[in-house]
């Protein structure tokens, strides 16, 4: 069933998804050669507990971290191991919280340093299919419309649109009704009415759509071993525009979260760089 919030369900999470929005910009400018997976998920969150909120991932049938963090061919729910980030690598930060009862979950790609033309390019499309997915988010519109403008943008690419894992409805449950494939043929005519909060996040590959699980049970990655990039944003679905609720574009001047990040760097666990989610 989907759930249709009221005004005051709006509002709580309009508050989740700016936490969440805070969280990720600040996320992205720790992820500098040099510093551990594990690192940025202590930095989640602790982030996410010095807003009064709470991570949603962990717990969430068994995962045991607040980030997933998959880095150049992992494409979704890496876990934020010791491995250590290096020059050139992609890494998807992928998180959500609950505040007041309320879930916000988005996910940016960041480049480590200077990375490949080919990286560059696979983060550039991915997200330009995001935000076209959000654009015919509308009412009236069906889930089917996201899909077809997500797909219209990638598949003159040629690259695989990830098809095993979906965007989702959100709200009081991290996932809810209805599902939000990225590909057309797996989509439904669900119209979108006001009050409707979804989770809007393409998966696309450089190579084949295909993924594979790895023995840990979480971190999928592409069959062929090429890049992968992964973007989202939790949205309203409004009279009028979609309504972006962890627009984290608008704040990477985020003066209350770069105090506990400049924290963090005085005890010289983390390195330090502008927000750049490409």
């Amino acid at each position: 069933m989907v759930n249709i919030k009221s005004q005051r369900e709006l509002d709580l999470m309009r508050q989740s998804g700016r936490l969440v929005a805070k969280v990720l910009m600040n996320l992205t400018k720790l992820a500098v050669p040099g510093t551990k997976l594990s690192e940025l998920d202590q930095a989640a969150e602790e982030l996410t507990l010095s807003f009064g909120a709470k991570p949603s991932f962990k717990g969430y049938i068994g995962y045991r971290h607040s980030l997933c963090a998959s880095v150049n061919e992992q494409v979704v729910h890496g876990i934020p191991t010791e491995r250590i980030l290096k020059e050139g690598d992609i890494i998807g930060l992928d998180f959500g919280l609950s505040f007041q009862g309320f879930h916000g979950d988005s996910a940016v790609t960041v480049a480590v340093g200077k990375v490949s033309a080919e990286a560059k390019e696979i983060m550039q499309v991915t997200k330009q299919s995001l935000y076209a997915g959000i654009d015919a988010a509308r009412a009236g519109n069906t889930i089917k419309d996201i899909a077809l403008a997500i797909e219209s943008v990638v598949k003159p690419h040629r690259f695989g649109i990830v098809k095993e894992f979906v965007g989702h409805g959100i709200g009081q449950k991290l996932h809810e009704d209805p599902q939000v494939p990225n590909y057309a043929a797996g989509a439904s005519n669900l119209k979108l009415k006001p009050g409707m909060t979804i989770a809007i996040e393409p998966m696309v590959n450089r190579g084949t759509h295909k993924v594979r699980v790895l023995a840990d049970r979480w971190t999928a990655v592409t069959e062929d071993g090429q890049l992968s990039a992964h973007y989202e944003h939790s949205i309203a679905i409004t009279d009028g525009e979609p309504e972006i609720l962890t627009a984290w574009e608008n704040l990477q001047d985020d003066t209350e979260g770069q105090a506990l990040i400049n924290q963090l760097n005085e005890r010289g666990k983390y390195g330090q760089r502008g927000p750049n989610p490409a």
